[in-house]
């Protein structure tokens, strides 16, 4: 069977050339592999920020996968329908005609349909069309397809929607040519797609005349739904079980952490004596004094004490991307929507805080694929509880630093862990807790339905994983980078002064150490020093500043210069005040990037300040609790 067949197929070839053409828009519906094909054709080529206006992502990418670097591809959000039920459609609307401003009007559109399940996705395919752009339909996830038995004739659909159809597999690469001939086709002709909106009008009657002829579509054209795998249905009978289910996801996050501590922790520890040796060996050709000070204790110190911890965070970040791509994680919002039912919030709720445990900012805009307001606005003000990645360097050097190296059944759950899973525990009690308080008060609201088309089981691809982990590094190290660098040396620089006849100052007596000391006595409470009020303050800015605010104060000090940032803290910090200060993070706000994009939705400082306030409160009263009961117990 031909990979693409379209009407004008039967036409002699024309000249390769995309004069004319310039962006391209990708639209599909949820799972239907969208993301995975725009990486495939842009590579690592693409930029994510946010459409003028509005807190809806966009992402753009040169379509280097298919040998063109001349056209831009927009990702459009997966959305089942055009119609304005939530944001996300609303972008998509404005984005193919032309009306979003700072954003082209596509010249062509590539619209993406699962070919597992083409009977339903076809209904997004109608109002599509129905715009008038040159389109071509591309049926991905075709060698599931046929694996399982399915049928899809690409030749009558093409015919039939007056438009070229092609199967593709995006996790593959496969049938991915079809689209370059497409693209070279309008670039030289420059098609109306008027065929196919004259075709599609009379469809959108309404919802359920377009289910009616994309039902009416997939019989005229033979098309046949794959068998549902045996093996499909007996582990989802599993993963979905009322007790199985929760009690397996249980132990899949222990393993995850586990791993990430026994792998990634020694990992760190080499990494970390690999920078520390280059740091010396840098500096030691630069003079003694201020300029070697400032490279090394401003900079350097500040800088790496971060960067230590990548390995253990794209560990993390393997084995979500791995969870994700094989479908699980979809099946576990279904076990957790009854969580979430039993607080009151819809089971959409549970991608964007899934989604908050690698950054809180894009699972804020992820609420807008819920179309109850009040709903939507309980998710946001709660989603910050979640355990975000850029708290992860911190749990992890107190963890390394405080929490001891004990193993409990026969070596496979260390102390360590049992720590870490604790701190995203209570982050995600406070997310409920505070949800049932919202809904059963001021955001009450009724029941609505959790509609969730589950993706198919598949292996993932170490392509995609490794885009997925090149992006998140690439995004920790810019952060390192530039806010972390400034941060960094602009407390190097108040360290330093004010200078007493050529001299730099003790850290205490300097500027940093006296306003450090102005605020300890409204901190010493939970166990904290002057230091760590200066980290709370600083990492305000982004939690991971935290990290790198220590290195540059504990190797400023010259009492603990020649200690690593560990050891200089379990010298310096009680084991209460340590564990406070893990808590104290499991639940403030101290993300300036979070507080702008909480504004940017709710379009009022209002729920961002009262969420700042609530946050703060619980996060100082939880320390100051920690702090006591593990003073008592431990001294």
């Amino acid at each position: 069977m031909d990979s693409c067949c379209a009407p004008e197929a039967f036409e002699p070839p024309v000249r390769t050339g995309i004069d004319g053409l310039h962006t391209i828009a990708l639209i599909g519906p949820p799972n239907s592999g969208k993301s995975t094909l725009f990486n495939r054709l842009t590579g690592l080529r693409q930029k994510v920020a946010n459409y003028p206006g509005v807190t809806v992502e966009q992402r753009m990418g040169r379509m280097a996968g298919i040998g063109r670097d001349d056209l831009t591809l927009i990702d459009l959000p997966g959305i089942y329908s055009l119609d304005a039920y939530s944001e996300d459609a609303r972008v998509s609307v404005e984005v193919l005609q032309g009306r979003m401003p700072g954003t082209p009007k596509p010249d062509a559109v590539l619209l993406v349909l699962d070919s597992l399940h083409l009977t339903r996705q076809l209904m997004l395919a109608a109002p599509v069309l129905a715009l008038g752009l040159p389109t071509m339909v591309l049926l991905n996830m075709s060698d599931l397809m046929e694996a399982r038995g399915g049928i899809a004739d690409p030749l009558a659909l093409a015919k039939e929607l007056q438009t070229p159809v092609a199967l593709v597999s995006a996790a593959k690469g496969t049938g991915l040519e079809a689209v370059q001939l497409f693209l070279n086709r309008q670039g030289n002709r420059g098609r109306s797609g008027s065929e196919q909106q004259q075709l599609m009008l009379p469809v959108l009657g309404n919802a359920m005349s377009t289910h009616r002829w994309a039902a009416q579509v997939s019989s005229r054209t033979g098309y046949r739904a794959p068998l549902s795998a045996k093996a499909t249905k007996k582990v989802d009978g599993v993963l979905l079980h009322p007790f199985w289910g929760p009690l397996l996801f249980l132990v899949v996050v222990f393993a995850v952490f586990q791993v990430v501590f026994s792998v990634g922790l020694p990992l760190s520890n080499g990494l970390q004596d690999v920078l520390a040796h280059f740091g010396k060996y840098v500096t030691g050709y630069l003079p003694a004094g201020w300029i070697r000070s400032l490279v090394l204790d401003g900079a350097w110190n500040g800088v790496t004490s971060v960067i230590v911890f990548l390995p253990q965070i794209l560990l993390l970040f393997l084995f979500i991307g791995i969870l994700e791509d094989t479908g699980y994680l979809a099946r576990a919002a279904l076990i957790a929507d009854r969580v979430m039912r039993s607080i009151g919030l819809n089971g959409k709720a549970f991608i964007p805080l899934l989604s908050a445990y690698a950054c809180a900012v894009p699972a804020i805009m992820a609420t807008r694929t819920i179309e109850n307001k009040r709903d939507r606005l309980a998710t946001i003000l709660v989603t910050p509880f979640m355990t975000c990645s850029a708290r992860l360097p911190v749990y992890l050097l107190f963890i390394a630093a405080f929490i001891p190296n004990v193993a409990f059944v026969g070596g496979l759950i260390s102390l360590k862990t049992i720590v870490m899973l604790s701190l995203y525990a209570i982050g995600f009690i406070a997310a409920l807790v505070t949800a049932r308080l919202l809904k059963s008060s001021i955001l009450k609201t009724s029941e609505t339905p959790f509609i969730l088309e589950l993706p198919q089981y598949r292996m993932p691809t170490w392509r995609s994983l490794g885009m997925r982990l090149a992006d998140r590094g690439s995004v920790f190290l810019k952060q390192a980078g530039t806010v972390i660098l400034c941060v960094t040396l602009g407390l190097w620089v108040l360290a330093n002064v004010p200078v007493h006849h050529g001299h730099a100052p003790e850290l205490g007596e300097s500027v940093v150490g006296r306003l450090g000391h102005f605020i300890e006595p409204a901190i010493a409470p939970l166990g904290f020093n002057w230091k760590i009020g200066i980290g709370l303050l600083t990492s305000v800015m982004a939690r991971e500043v935290m990290v790198g605010t220590m290195g540059t104060l504990y190797g400023a000090d010259p009492e603990t210069q020649s200690l690593s940032l560990q050891t200089a803290l379990h010298h310096d910090l009680p084991i209460g005040g340590a564990v406070a200060l893990m808590v104290f993070f499991a639940f403030a706000l101290q993300c300036t990037s979070t507080i702008a994009v909480v504004r940017r939705e709710t379009n009022s400082w209002k729920w961002p300040a009262v969420q700042f306030i609530y946050m703060l409160a619980l996060a100082y009263g939880a320390a100051f609790i920690a702090n006591r009961l593990v003073t008592a117990i431990w001294g």
